[in-house]
């Protein structure tokens, strides 16, 4: 191809699908996660590349790569994309816009705890933002994020997340939620009022799949107390994980924030000393776009949920009776 011009003009969008490529690995999965085939995906980068005047994508075998002039503009692609977030936010903040959609997506369990009482929270206080709420788990929500339908995420880190230092995105931690044991109303730990990871080391566990990093947090945390957990039963569930509890079949770490839903049997008891298990639940934004007005009112929303959500029950809360809510373990986990 022929060098392009000083004054050529080109489609930052389509800078967003050469970056879904090159995060993705595929045309296909890129295709996937814009919501676009395969062939449109490939029309845009080859459009792109005519736009620049040179070759951004090669074939290798039955996949492509991506040239080393596709890097050198991935290098600043991620300035583009920020400056041009910043500079819609800065003409929403002009126009006082602090209205239009508000696409906020997450997790099952910060569904309940978060993203819903935040959702009412602004329709009161900003009727004008049309908010709505997505479901989606980690790897999707950045997908969103680039792909421009979701303007918030509330996730859960796990391997398929970002590093924090992805320049594409803008990460915050929201709250820390940290895990109590859960046991039998009839256990002798259940009436105490907190104990200590080592003081269960002799029961039997329910966890959720090995694949899932709820798993990995409670063999960590046990490894760190001192012992291995043996574990019993696995649940994918919180609904099915609580009834196995409630039998008498085990013990299990849920999370603090975790819903309350119909009855079961059981206790949650705070666990004291070290280690305590917890797990960080951050927000991302793609990078610029957080001083857009609907974006920051969404964000200041989520953080004044969480504070409350975070805030230390009472005696009679840690020890009500633990109730089956609508998610899976693996997915609360996320």
């Amino acid at each position: 191809m022929k060098p392009c011009s000083v004054d050529y003009m080109f489609d930052l969008r389509r800078l967003r699908v050469l970056r879904a490529v090159h995060h993705h690995g595929t045309v296909t999965g890129a295709a996937e996660a814009l919501h676009l085939t395969p062939s449109a995906v490939s029309q845009q980068i080859r459009q792109l590349a005519r736009d620049l005047g040179v070759t951004l994508l090669e074939p290798e075998g039955r996949r492509v790569r991506l040239t080393s002039a596709a890097h050198v503009l991935l290098d600043h692609a991620d300035a583009l994309s920020t400056r041009w977030e910043r500079a819609v936010a800065d003409l929403a903040r002009h126009s006082e816009g602090a209205a239009g959609p508000l696409r906020m997506a997450g997790y099952p369990t910060g569904i309940a705890t978060l993203l819903a009482p935040a959702t009412s929270r602004l329709r009161r206080t900003h009727p004008e933002l049309q908010t709505s709420v997505l479901e989606a788990e980690t790897g999707e929500c950045f997908d969103m994020l680039l792909g421009g339908s979701a303007d918030i995420a509330v996730f859960v880190p796990d391997p398929s997340y970002p590093p924090a230092d992805d320049r594409r995105f803008d990460q915050q931690v929201l709250v820390e939620d940290p895990q109590d044991l859960l046991v039998p109303t009839d256990h002798p730990l259940a009436t105490r009022t907190g104990v200590t990871l080592a003081d269960a080391a002799l029961e039997d566990w329910i966890a959720a799949d090995t694949a899932c990093n709820h798993s990995w947090m409670l063999h960590v945390a046990c490894s760190a107390a001192g012992f291995t957990p043996r574990i019993a039963h696995r649940a994918t569930d919180w609904v099915g994980a609580t009834a196995l509890v409630a039998h008498g079949l085990g013990a299990a770490l849920v999370p603090r924030l975790l819903p309350v839903a119909a009855e079961y049997p059981v206790a949650r008891v705070r666990l004291h000393g070290r280690p305590q298990p917890s797990r960080s639940i951050l927000t991302a934004v793609r990078s610029g776009s957080g001083d857009h007005p609907a974006v920051a009112h969404g964000l200041a929303a989520l953080a004044e949920t969480a504070a409350r959500a975070a805030a230390d029950p009472g005696p009679q809360e840690v020890h009500a009776r633990v109730r089956g809510p609508a998610e899976g373990v693996g997915a609360a986990a996320r």
